[in-house]
């Protein structure tokens, strides 16, 4: 496979205009790659790729080969996209018969593909099928994503005679690909060529390549025929309609999954870079390309070679005046940095953060972190991934102005293939809700300017010892026991930017409406967990010997959490169990459902203080940082804490259509509605509920949701949220 890919900047804002050219970027340079692999595959879903020749020039120092496309028009999806040749295609095309033309001596159908609802994950165009073979002849398709243009063009070759006796199977022999977008101003186009030479094909011994269709509109149907006869009728070569076709291709694909070792592996990849591929030489390269390079790409090796120079005496003096200063500059400590010593060995100075609270008023944290790899490579294969095992030690600092206190803990970190273990201890500020439902930087927003302090805090002295161990890729088990001396602390400031009401700001105990007070002495607390999680029906991608989870399993997790009475001066005798199930269900097309129900009853109740309570994940401010699924977006943060039983769900439906996604020009811009529901129940909350809907993926980065509240049939509340695209993977934690 002959793969070239180049791109190029079409415009970009003005405003960063002078970055992007002082690192050579401009919207004449045209960014270039070719390579050539050797690609073995073996149905169901394994691909074998061996890069072995690679031409770029530049800085390709992390430039990553380019990748041979795998998706496949004959399967119901590509890429997330309808197929034209899905059993479910009428429900999303129309197609329109063009006529016919001849390729050699074979007949072509040209047909019009037609979406009937414009937008992503549908194709627009031409597909060419071969006639009595039904093949695929050639394809002219475009599509687009999250508003990014795509534009498929595919031709395919019958399969030599000497290969398949009878040309009745075609491979695609040239595919090409242009996609044009535009996000945040930067405008881009880039275009993706790959060709195949050289193959071999062996077609199935155990299937009839030639199988003749019946129209069943017209021709009298078979009714109660077993599936036995049904393959035997295939396999002798009579005529079958195409719904008995369906009936007998489903059976293959049965008896295949069970010859194959693993059912649960979708599919099977492998990717190598010989260490020969960057060496070939131009005749090497002259002799194999299809077609030689235009004027624009041979303009784009040149100025990357010259940048390549640039940048490369660049970072050489930089190197110099970074071994000159032994790589440590005085303004590290505030902006952070990290610093290497050997290739496994790095120690970095985190960026500080702090924020504002009643108890403390200002705090500054500040962290640091020394790390130790140990890689293993596996001799007997060298295609598996390596085995890291990784040591972290991290000592953490936070000062908080008002109490002129300081507070820090020790952590340390062993994470190997399969296990986990932290240990940890020191003296430290927690929220109430050690799931921590608001960020310290909103906090600090919704103090200083709204006079609303949500974040509730405590002070405890700790050692904690957590572990975690799979067992296999859908069971594992995770386990922790806890030692702390539990401080109630109480405001210290009455500072604010903006006296909003004048009544200053509320206590820094909760209201809570199951107990009469909050309030609770200094004590201690020895406590214990453990949690079993199982996903028995997990289905995996396989890449490079690395397991990736595909959606659709459902995660059962089961947990048992104990107060220890009596033992270490533990004061809590507490017992709690437990169990939720989360799950992904995609409708293909249509959109997805994400749903997760937790269920928990404390089974003893002896000795608790409101720390131990079961605490919600709830929100009062007008950002959400939480959990899209499981969060709530009006619920107070600690009013139906609980120390009894509970049930809490969580539905989120992403549409791909909905109301106003059914405009194209809003899907063409990435933007998804979606709606949302959750579910609360306590002895306190009786039937709590919140609805609502959102658009997601406003300027590819945001999203806005507007939700009600009920309790018991009655409206309790209105509001607005803003929170980060459900599309990005933000870390919210401290």
């Amino acid at each position: 496979v002959y793969i070239k890919g180049k791109g190029k900047l079409v415009d970009y804002p003005w405003i960063a205009k002078k970055m992007l050219e002082k690192e050579g970027i401009t919207k004449d340079r045209l960014y270039i790659q070719e390579s050539v692999s050797e690609i073995h595959y073996q149905r169901p879903a394994v691909f074998r790729e061996n890069v072995i020749a690679i031409y770029t020039q530049g800085n390709n120092n992390n430039t990553a080969p380019n990748e041979y496309v795998f998706g496949s028009l004959y399967e119901p999806e590509i890429a997330e996209t309808i197929s034209p040749l899905s059993p479910k295609a009428f429900s999303y095309y129309r197609f329109e018969y063009l006529g016919i033309f001849k390729d050699q001596q074979y007949e072509i159908n040209k047909i019009r593909v037609i979406p009937r609802s414009k937008g992503d994950n549908v194709f627009d165009g031409i597909i060419n099928i071969v006639e009595d073979v039904w093949s695929i002849h050639s394809v002219e398709l475009k599509t687009t994503k999250l508003g990014i243009q795509i534009q498929i063009g595919q031709i395919y070759n019958p399969i030599p005679d000497e290969v398949a006796k009878k040309s009745v199977a075609w491979l695609p022999v040239t595919q090409k690909f242009k996609v044009d977008g535009s996000v945040f101003g930067f405008s881009f186009t880039g275009q993706y060529l790959a060709t195949i030479r050289d193959y071999k094909v062996y077609l199935n011994p155990a299937l009839k390549h030639e199988v003749a269709v019946l129209d069943q509109k017209t021709e009298p149907l078979q009714k109660n025929v077993k599936a036995a006869e049904l393959k035997k009728k295939v396999e002798s070569g009579q005529p079958v309609t195409t719904k008995e076709l369906n009936q007998v291709t489903r059976i293959y694909e049965q008896e295949q999954k069970k010859s194959v070792s693993e059912p649960s592996v979708v599919s099977d990849r492998t990717f190598l870079v010989d260490k020969q591929a960057r060496k070939k030489d131009s005749l090497y390269w002259a002799a194999l390309r299809p077609a030689q390079l235009d004027r624009e790409e041979l303009r784009g090796y040149v100025k990357a070679d010259s940048f390549a120079v640039i940048e490369k005496k660049r970072d050489e003096g930089d190197s110099l005046k970074e071994s000159k200063s032994k790589g440590f500059q005085v303004y590290d400590l505030f902006l952070g940095d990290q610093y290497k010593f050997g290739k496994q060995t790095s120690f970095s100075i985190r960026t500080p953060y702090g924020g504002f609270n009643t108890v403390e008023g200002l705090n500054l944290v500040y962290r640091l972190s020394l790390v130790k790899r140990w890689i293993k490579k596996d001799t007997l294969n060298p295609e598996a991934p390596p085995q890291v095992t990784r040591f972290e030690v991290m000592p953490v600092l936070r000062y908080a102005f008002e109490r002129n206190v300081f507070n820090g803990f020790l952590r340390m970190d062993l994470r190997g293939k399969d296990y986990s273990i932290r240990l940890e201890g020191g003296k430290y500020i927690q929220q109430l809700n050690p799931e921590n439902p608001i960020h310290h930087f909103v906090n600090t927003l919704t103090t200083l300017m709204l006079e609303q302090n949500y974040m509730k805090i405590l002070e405890r002295e700790f050692v904690d010892l957590s572990w975690r161990y799979k067992f296999s890729e859908r069971f594992n088990v995770r386990s922790s026991v806890s030692w702390n001396n539990r401080h109630q602390l109480f405001n210290a400031t009455s500072y604010t930017l903006i006296d909003r009401n004048g009544n200053g700001y509320s206590d820094n105990a909760p209201f809570n409406a199951e107990v009469f007070s909050t309030d609770f002495p200094t004590h201690q607390a020895l406590l214990t967990s453990i949690t079993f999680e199982a996903s028995p029906w997990q289905q995996f991608r396989v890449r490079n010997g690395k397991r990736y989870r595909m959606e659709g399993a459902p995660l059962f997790s089961m947990t048992y959490k104990k107060g220890i009475h009596g033992l270490m001066g533990s004061d809590v005798n507490f017992d709690l169990l437990e169990g939720s199930i989360r799950q992904t269900v995609p409708f293909g097309f249509r959109g997805k459902l994400n749903y997760k129900v937790t269920a928990g009853k404390f089974l003893n109740n002896q000795q608790m203080y409101f720390p131990d309570f079961k605490h919600f994940s709830g929100n009062r401010t007008f950002l959400i940082t939480g959990d899209q699924l499981t969060g709530f977006r009006l619920l107070d943060y600690y009013r139906y804490s609980t120390q009894e039983k509970y049930l809490t769900l969580g539905a989120h439906y992403h549409f791909r259509k909905f109301l106003l996604t059914r405009i194209p020009k809003l899907r063409m811009l990435g933007i998804q509605e979606n709606i949302f529901f959750n579910y609360l129940t306590t002895p306190a909350a009786s039937n709590y509920y919140e609805a609502g809907f959102g658009l997601d993926g406003i300027l590819r980065v945001f999203r806005i949701e507007a939700a009600i509240a009920g309790r018991n049939n009655y409206h309790s509340g209105l509001g607005f949220r803003i929170g980060i695209s459900g599309n990005l993977s933000v870390n919210f934690s401290d």
